[in-house]
């Protein structure tokens, strides 16, 4: 057995643990990042960059075939299951390769293998130990399926539809929150027939309802097919096929079935609570901080409580880092992180929903003004109907700002700068948006609640 000492140990090389790396050696502090697969972790390798190439990619395909009507003569002769798979993995050994040159021009140890927490806080890989005056716990998360529905065969998960070589005819997605409603918008424009079942009565349950029903409106058009509020029963599949049943008693066969219904913190099995650091149902228990109970232990990313975010998981790791070296980093509450689903069309969020504004405060002291993608010339040009809703507080802050259409994920920044700086309307409405550009449509909403619309009744 060989000991090795730094000032830092993380385990896990994902998001939030290559970022508290990263800020850390730049702190002046000796790092060990342990990473049993690759630096990066799922955003990086098998999620939010891997499936926005997709995203992209079905993007092209819809341009193709919507040629005609800017003018332009083209024709989509199919897709090429092997050039898409190609172009991602293109762009993932980029970003890859970057990311590996940065962590070792840094000066940080990796070290490739299961990690594993012991009794008095050091790290075991193999035979090799490594001990840190603290140690970061940054080991993500896993696809979740639910009891009685084995993944394997016709039925996949996120990673596993990424690695598919073919362009399923007909598939099933369980899960209509953003992992569903991605995959669904890119199989729809590969041109599969797309079924999505969400056992809640709507799709990203978790968006401003006026988003979720847009979103509804918009899949419908595009020929997407989904059933809300009837709860999974069982799946069943063969050589050829795969059917589900809902409970009550609907039937929908496919070639293959997505499991999407969340993603469970990886936990298990890796000392954590014979180390003393405590659990609730998986999630590591942290204070604000992110400190577990153990001294010198510290938790960032998918395994704490909250969203489950690569943007989050950095902000985390960054912070952490920090705050070992002295620091005192602003703790950035979920509410004020911004979240977008990059579907076609897309829906962006930050901030409170209308329903969860009113109910905190009552009807009476929120006022929320929505304004139509359809008075705004860019996405006229782009093509792309939608909506954006801000959210405020009677003569007080603005306290969520809700986007949906294709490409309104670039607009988020300025919703999380409304609402982290508790601004009002009036505050940002003398600022001026660049014309022709979609973020005039977030500057006509914030115009209509200061009481002075412009394009707007």
């Amino acid at each position: 057995m060989t000991t090795h000492t730094f000032d830092i140990v993380v385990l896990g090389g994902g998001s939030g643990g290559y970022a508290a790396a990263l800020r850390a050696s730049e702190l002046g502090k000796s790092v060990a990042l342990i990473e049993k697969d690759k630096v990066g972790g799922t955003c990086l390798h098998r999620g939010c960059i891997p499936t926005k190439a997709l995203l992209h990619a079905a993007e092209v395909a819809e341009h193709v075939r919507g040629a005609a009507h800017v003018g332009i003569s083209a024709t989509l002769e199919g897709i090429d299951p092997a050039g898409v798979r190609a172009y991602r993995e293109g762009i993932v050994a980029k970003k890859y390769k970057g990311l590996e040159g940065l962590v070792k021009a840094r000066g940080i140890t990796t070290v490739a293998g299961m990690g594993r927490l012991n009794a008095d806080r050091s790290v075991s890989v193999g035979d090799d130990v490594y001990v840190g005056t603290d140690v970061i716990l940054a080991t993500g998360s896993y696809s979740r399926t639910l009891p009685g529905l084995e993944i394997g065969g016709r039925i996949l998960t996120s990673e596993q539809a990424l690695a598919l070589d073919v362009i399923p005819e007909r598939v099933l997605i369980l899960g209509g929150g953003v992992i569903g409603v991605e995959f669904a918008s890119v199989w729809r424009s590969f041109g599969a027939e797309v079924a999505i079942i969400e056992a809640l009565p709507h799709l990203v349950p978790n968006e401003d309802i006026a988003m979720s029903k847009g979103l509804e409106r918009a899949f419908r058009r595009r020929g997407i097919q989904y059933s809300l509020g009837i709860r999974f029963q069982t799946a069943t599949q063969d050589d050829a096929s795969v059917t589900v049943t809902l409970e009550d008693g609907k039937e929908f066969s496919a070639d293959y079935l997505l499991v999407a219904v969340g993603r469970g913190p990886v936990t298990s099995d890796l000392g954590f609570e014979e180390a003393g650091v405590a659990l609730d149902r998986g999630f590591v228990t942290v204070d604000q901080d992110l400190r577990t109970g153990v001294p010198g232990v510290w938790a960032v990313g998918d395994i704490t409580p909250g969203l489950q975010l690569a943007h989050r998981g950095f902000q985390q790791g960054i912070a952490v880092a920090e705050r070992i070296a002295g620091l005192s980093p602003t703790n950035i509450p979920d509410i004020q992180i911004p979240k977008v689903t990059y579907s076609s069309p897309e829906v962006a969020s930050v901030g409170v929903t209308e329903e969860a504004a009113v109910a905190e405060h009552g009807a009476d002291a929120v006022v929320a003004y929505e304004y139509n993608l359809a008075g705004n010339g860019k996405s006229e040009i782009i093509g792309t109907g939608g909506l954006v809703k801000v959210v405020r507080l009677k003569d007080g802050p603005v306290i969520g700002v809700h986007l949906l259409g294709d490409r309104v994920g670039e607009l988020i920044t300025e919703g999380q700068l409304a609402v982290a700086w508790e601004a009002h309307p009036e505050d940002i409405a003398p600022l001026i948006h660049a014309h022709p550009t979609q973020s005039e449509a977030l500057g006509e909403a914030f115009l209509a609640l200061a009481g002075k619309p412009l394009h707007a009744l």
